[in-house]
Formats: C-alpha cells, structure tokens, sequence
C-alpha cells in the first residue's frame, strides 16, 4: 500500500509538472517602462552612491535577475520605444534625431508588427497604460477631419478621435497620455476623455494598471495577457502627490522616484493578489538615463549620483545615457537573486518572446531584434547580431562590440559639456574609443592609439547600418536612403 501511495504521488506531481509547464508556455509578460530613470536611480543597483529607497524594485531584484549591461535604443524617449515595440531601431525611419510632438502620423508603419500585434496574434490580450511618444493623429469626432494643434502647448479637445493610435497597432486596451507636453490630455482607447492637472497622471496610470490585472484575473484566467506600463516618471514635469513630498530628503526628481517605485510595487501586489505571479514574466527598465531636469549637480552635492559610476546623463552618447535598469522576474524560469552581465538591449523583446512561444519573429520584423532567454536561464545568448549601436539625442551614432565602445562624436553627442560645438572649439578628436572594461567611466580616450579596433568598428557599424538589420535573416531595407553616420564631420 505504501509503495502504491508513494507511486499515486509521484503521478499526481508529474502531472502537475506537466500542467505548469503548459501553462508557461504562454506566460502574462508584464513590461513596466520607467521615463528618465538612470541606472543609479535604482538602490539595489547603486548601493555606494543612491540614496533613494526603490523597495518596489529591489524586491525584484531579490526574486529574479538583475541585467547590468542593458541598453535602451536610444538616449532619448520617442526612439526608444519604437524600438521596444518593434524591434527595430528607430533611426531606420524618418526620425533621425530627437522626439516626436505628437499630432502627426504614427511612427510606426501601419504594416509593421509590434510586440504587441505579434502576441495577440498568439492569443494574448494586450493592453498599454501609459506614455504612448509615437505620434497619433486626432480628429473631429463627427466631422472626422483632422485636428492640427493650434498652439504649441494646446491639447486635444475632449471627444477627439484617434484614428491611428496604439489601439490600431497590436493593443485591444489604451489608457494614458501621448507625451510630457501633453499630458494633460487623458486617453482611453481611441477618445480623449478628459483634460486634468499632470500631478494626477502618475497615480492614474497605477490605478488604471492594477485594475487592468484585477479585471483579467475576473475575464478570462486561462488568455494570457501583455500588459506595457510606460510611466511618464519620474519625467518632467517633476509633481509627486502631496504624500510623496519632500520623502527623498533630495529634491523633487528623488520624491517622484519614490512615488514610481511605489507604483510598481502596487503592480507587483495586484498580480500576486490574482495568483499571477507565477506566471509571469515581469521586467523593469527605463527609455533613458536621468534627465538634467532632475538637477543632477544638486543631486550630485548631496552624494547622490543618477548615472551611478557611469558618465553622461539623458540624450548622451556616453552610458549614462543609455545603460538602463534591467530587471526580470519569472519564477521557475529564473534564478531568484541571480545576476547577468551579458549585453542587451530593449530593442530584443520582440525575438524574446518568440523564443519563449517556442516561434519565429514575423516577417518583415524585429530586424535588430536578439533574444535574450538563454540567459535568463543563466546560458550565453547565441547572437548573429555582433554589437549594439547606440544613438544620441542629435543623431550621432556608437557602436559597442564586446568591451569596446566607438563614438562617431567629438563630445556627449547629447546635453552634457562637452556638446559637440564646445568639443570642436577644444579640439577635441573626431571620434572617442573606450576599453569599458578597464574604463567604464569612459575617461580615456583611445580613438588615436588603436586604429585596427577603430576600423574593425567602424565597418561593423556601417554593415549594421546599411543592410538594414544587425540581425542575420531576410533582406531588409531602411525607411530611408541617407542616414549620416558623422554628424559632427570626419576632419
């Protein structure tokens, strides 16, 4: 009797092996897109220098995997969310250079998949709450003419119309706002619904986040579903609610920190309240690395750094621009407390959820796109990519390829001294070359004494460029014919 029992057992626990291991097949995926939060914004990943508690994303960290060599698209906000949702670096279109400001066509082609039309074609509800940056028209709600912004500042008139927003790019769910300058303009779906104060945006979007988990455990359990979060903080305008106020002991930008990390938290609740927790993938990241408008100097004097060890800030070519928080959980999937140091970049959450589907990308997609599931599982990621090209907020390009980083700029390439007119008028050279891993503050530039590794990244980076994918696949072209890789000139 005993052996039979103990037999019973071991069937019932493969079974219920084998039923976990279905059901993560199609994991909820949870992607909570912080704005302007440097790497060292986050305590767990500046422990010497952060000085503002991030318990929300520490308890992460804790329970699955920290990236440290994670890198947005782009230093700036617009460019790096064309790349998350595509795959695709965003410099193969028409903006080759800062943001968009909305009222204009969608960035993204109608015809190109997204992250989020891929997994809904495999059956997922996906929903964004949120900043959207990628440009969408609106229009009269009876006429249906299209609205032009008649001052710099104005906002859509409630009851305008959308007529080529994130609902008619993969999401069956929108609530949020188009960009920092209008976010005044509340969002649902494809109707602006109403216009109130920006300091109420933040503890909307959590909200509005919390209930999206609370109604899908109350839909259906069984369809799994993509929820995007991209917070509009701790971005200027920098307003953290009352409560919020002066908790940092720093300035406004620490407070906000503190009121984001705490809505990530709720998020975080709202999933284990529901028991989706065990199966979902959630990841923490930011578009960019901390903004000026944090009064970075002020920080800086009070012993706190934004970038942590790291030089630059938000629009530089420099890692301070664009090295990001990175943090995933998966439980079952991930080692809880483990750490990766390989080299990603947001561009390759479309390749990764194929991966995780057990599929291929679409085609006609994801063409800078490399999935980073093996080492989630603690493997080396197997890459027909080489390296990883960066980009400024003026458009100038670097490429990273191992411990190198190659920077087609004189200076920041961004809003940190020295800009690029300052390095020209110092005499500054042509392009920067640095050793990150003897110099990951980027100190020592050795553009002039290495010219084979200069050229070796120079033509990988043009190759990238003009074949239209950094990734092996089919033929692939840019949207356009000329991309100008030296901004600043080559003499």
């Amino acid at each position: 009797m005993g052996y039979l029992n103990k037999t019973i057992k071991w069937l019932v626990a493969g079974l219920l092996c084998g039923a976990s291991l279905h059901a993560s097949d199609k994991p909820n995926v949870v992607f909570v897109l912080c704005d302007d939060l440097g790497y060292g914004d986050v305590q767990c990943l500046n422990p010497e220098r952060g000085k503002i508690p991030t318990p929300g994303v520490d308890r992460l960290a804790r329970e699955g995997m920290i990236f440290t060599d994670a890198h947005s698209g782009s230093s700036v906000c617009t460019p790096t969310r064309y790349g998350l949702l595509t795959g695709r670096y965003s410099w193969r279109t028409r903006l080759q250079r800062g943001v968009v400001q909305g009222f204009k066509p969608n960035l993204i082609a109608a015809d190109r998949p997204t992250v989020a039309s891929f997994l809904k074609d495999h059956g997922y509800h996906t929903a964004i709450v949120g900043k959207w940056h990628l440009n969408f028209q609106y229009a009269d709600p009876v006429t249906g003419e299209v609205l032009e912004r008649e001052g710099r500042k104005a906002l859509a008139p409630v009851g305008s119309k959308i007529p080529d927003g994130p609902l008619t790019r993969g999401f069956d769910y929108f609530h949020g706002f188009h960009h920092a300058g209008d976010m005044k303009g509340v969002i649902e779906n494809d109707t602006v619904i109403a216009h109130e104060d920006e300091i109420h945006m933040l503890p909307r979007l959590t909200r509005k986040a919390v209930e999206y988990i609370d109604g899908r455990a109350q839909a259906d359990k069984d369809q799994p579903f993509f929820l995007y979060v991209p917070y509009g903080s701790p971005h200027n305008p920098i307003v953290p609610t009352k409560e919020w106020q002066d908790k940092s002991g720093l300035n406004g930008h620490g407070d906000f920190v503190m009121q984001t990390d705490d809505g990530f938290r709720q998020i975080l609740e709202a999933l284990d309240r529901n028991g989706f927790a065990e199966n979902t993938l959630v990841i923490f990241s930011s578009d960019n690395g901390t903004s000026k408008a944090a009064n970075i100097t002020e920080l800086q004097e009070q012993g706190y750094f934004p970038s942590a060890h790291l030089r630059g800030s938000k629009a530089d070519l420099w890692d301070g621009g664009h090295r990001v928080p990175f943090v995933v959980r998966w439980p079952g999937q991930v080692r809880a407390g483990s750490q990766s140091d390989q080299l990603i970049c947001l561009t390759d959450l479309m390749a990764t959820c194929a991966e995780i589907l057990d599929t291929e990308v679409p085609d006609g997609s994801a063409e800078d796109s490399v999935s980073f599931v093996p080492a989630l599982k603690g493997k080396k990621i197997e890459s027909t990519r080489e390296g990883v090209i960066h980009h400024s907020f003026t458009g100038h390009f670097a490429y990273r390829l191992g411990k190198w980083k190659l920077l087609l700029a004189r200076g920041s390439g961004g809003w940190t001294a020295p800009q690029e007119k300052e390095a020209l008028a110092d005499g500054s050279p042509v392009a920067q070359l640095y050793d990150l891993e003897k110099d990951p503050g980027e100190t020592k530039n050795l553009y002039a004494s290495h010219p084979e590794v200069v050229d070796r990244l120079l033509k990988q980076l043009e190759a990238d460029v003009w074949q239209g994918r950094s990734t092996e696949g089919p033929p692939a072209k840019n949207d356009i014919e000329e991309i100008e890789l030296w901004k600043s000139g080559k003499n």
